[in-house]
């Protein structure tokens, strides 16, 4: 029997994640960023509340798990997801791609501090510097990614930072208090609260106001929400359950590459040679973090191939 690959999911969920980065900045234009994102959630909630309805699957329970599950909602769904998309109004999807590849970075770092279980090498140590210098040279560099926009607005990175401290956060949180939830009924509540505080925050600041939304823009929001958020979320679980947590984060690799290529296609965002070295940079800092993983799973991936072919 031949062994599982998870290169093909990987290469499907990270341009997912890209097209969706793609297709935010294209709706910002749009939608008010707290809009946008309030209706998102509030249709990927919708979907998750439907594959209750119609599927064996028993309503989660327990006050724990929702009170944890609905924190999580909060701090890893609705604050990172509003920041990212605010920042698409000041830097173009690549950079704004690239700048969330340092998630990784930051939640090691966190891990650190808050998780026993996590410790620093100088090997990851190497890498967190690498990585976090490449960040910094799209930044002094005034990098932008965007036509219109030759200097950078310090509100784009400062949205990126604060989305990726959240989100960073939220992963320490779930591996403290939710590492033995199901991934589905976490998954569930956490896109329920994360609905619910949008929606709360978007009717007490700005309103739902769609007067400047055509086709074109409704039909971004439904791809966003079905698969930028409902089925990435699902088959990100997927290659965790069946191929481990250090193929899921391959699709850091995956990312920036799909966003900055359709972000140039579609959306006539630039490329230049300080993303490129920028990108370089980063990917060299996540590859010196996750190699003793990678190596893991390379080896035992042979050993599954090696065990197949005496089958």
């Amino acid at each position: 029997m031949k062994p599982p690959n998870s290169l093909p999911f990987v290469l499907l969920l990270g341009t997912i994640f890209g097209s969706s980065l793609v297709v935010s900045r294209f709706s910002v234009g749009q939608f008010d960023p707290r809009v946008y994102i309030a209706l998102r959630l509030s249709l990927a909630a919708a979907l998750h509340v439907t594959a209750y309805l119609f599927t064996a699957r028993r309503w989660p329970r327990g006050r724990t798990l929702w009170i944890h599950a609905a924190v999580l909602g909060i701090i890893g769904t609705a604050i990172p997801m509003t920041s990212v998309v605010s920042s698409l109004q000041y830097q173009s999807s690549g950079v704004a791609s690239l700048l969330n590849t340092l998630n990784p970075v930051v939640t090691l770092i966190l891990a650190q501090i808050f998780l026993q279980d996590e410790s620093m090498t100088w090997g990851k140590a190497l890498g967190v510097m690498v990585a976090f210098s490449g960040a910094i040279l799209l930044f002094t560099q005034g990098e932008t990614g965007l036509v219109g926009l030759a200097q950078a607005d310090w509100r784009g990175y400062a949205w990126s930072g604060a989305g990726i401290l959240a989100s960073a956060s939220g992963s320490i949180y779930a591996r403290r208090f939710l590492r033995h939830g199901d991934g589905f009924d976490v998954a569930s509540i956490r896109m329920f609260s994360a609905a619910l505080v949008m929606v709360s925050v978007t009717l007490s600041t700005v309103g739902f106001d769609l007067s400047r939304v055509d086709a074109r823009g409704v039909g971004a929001l439904l791809y966003a929400s079905v698969f930028g958020t409902f089925v990435g979320f699902l088959m990100s679980f997927y290659i965790v359950k069946r191929f481990g947590a250090t193929a899921s984060s391959q699709t850091s690799y995956v990312m920036p590459i799909s966003s900055t290529l359709l972000g140039a296609l579609l959306l006539g965002e630039v490329v230049t040679r300080t993303m490129l070295g920028g990108m370089a940079l980063i990917f060299t800092g996540l590859a010196l973090l996750n190699w003793r993983d990678v190596q893991r799973m390379i080896q035992a991936q042979w050993r599954l191939r090696a065990s197949a072919n005496r089958g």
